[in-house]
């Protein structure tokens, strides 16, 4: 049986983030990936020009067309700029009784651009954080969701992803990739388990897309079988690998983006 992975998200046209790097990643690590796209950016390594969003009833139609002819093994779901797009996605979930679902709350670009509107925050926690597996959000993005300070140690990041647990997912992936230290340190947390994932920090200007990339990875290791502690630990020294070998790449004049390939290339 051959593993697929959905991912339902926004295109980048600059090939870094999104849609591109979720597809680039399902692809590295031997998952056939297929995409649900929710929105249009005119996007490089130095930000995001414009957006243009899908319309809600064509995210619908994507949805049904894709899960309704492949065995989908597991969804990541990216970039949802709107609230009709949320809605779209979180009854095209019920319909197809997806619950194998990693959730990156994308807010904010790498770059600094704004990829979620206002009003639509308490919508994705109300409508899809129920729904899914895991959601993945970086210092910035849980403190937004909480509407609370960013968390500066160790213990305001556990604090915070129980504070996040509490409004509906099974599980919380806190990133602590913006952070500073020598480690980057991430916590899951669930009902039952808290575990501190840990990699060395990587000093490169080259990390656009690596929310996008992890929570692919977690997705790809999910459509083959593995727990959600497993994909996680695979996911996070997939991603750091990526990273250490960004700088192997020459893109663009701004954030470049992380090797999905190194492995490869």
């Amino acid at each position: 049986m051959t593993a697929i992975a959905v991912t339902i998200a926004g295109s980048d046209s600059g090939g870094g983030a999104g849609i591109q790097a979720d597809l680039k990643t399902f692809s590295a690590l031997g998952i056939y990936g297929a995409s649900v796209v929710t929105a249009l950016t005119a996007q490089n390594t130095q930000g995001v020009s414009a957006i243009y969003d899908v319309p809600p009833d064509f995210i619908t139609a994507q949805i049904d067309a894709v899960f309704s002819d492949l065995d989908v093994g597991a969804v990541k779901i990216g970039m949802l700029s709107r609230v009709e797009a949320i809605g779209a996605v979180a009854a095209g979930l019920g319909r197809w009784g997806q619950t194998n679902v990693v959730l990156d709350p994308v807010m904010v670009a790498t770059s600094g651009d704004r990829l979620l509107a206002p009003d639509a925050i308490e919508v994705l926690k109300r409508e899809l954080f129920p729904r899914v597996l895991v959601i993945t959000p970086n210092l910035a993005e849980a403190a937004a969701l909480l509407g609370a300070p960013l968390a500066r140690s160790e213990d305001e990041m556990r604090a915070q992803a129980e504070q996040l647990l509490a409004l509906g997912p099974p599980a919380v992936l806190i990133k602590g990739g913006h952070g500073g230290g020598p480690e980057s340190v991430d916590f899951l947390v669930s009902a039952t388990a808290t575990a501190r994932l840990t990699a060395e920090r990587v000093a490169t200007n080259n990390t656009h897309g690596t929310g996008c990339t992890l929570s692919a990875a977690i997705a790809a290791g999910l459509a083959r079988g593995q727990r959600l502690a497993e994909a996680v630990s695979d996911a996070k020294a997939y991603v750091t690998e990526a990273i250490r070998a960004a700088d192997e790449l020459t893109i663009g004049r701004g954030h470049g983006p992380v090797h999905h390939f190194h492995a490869w290339w």
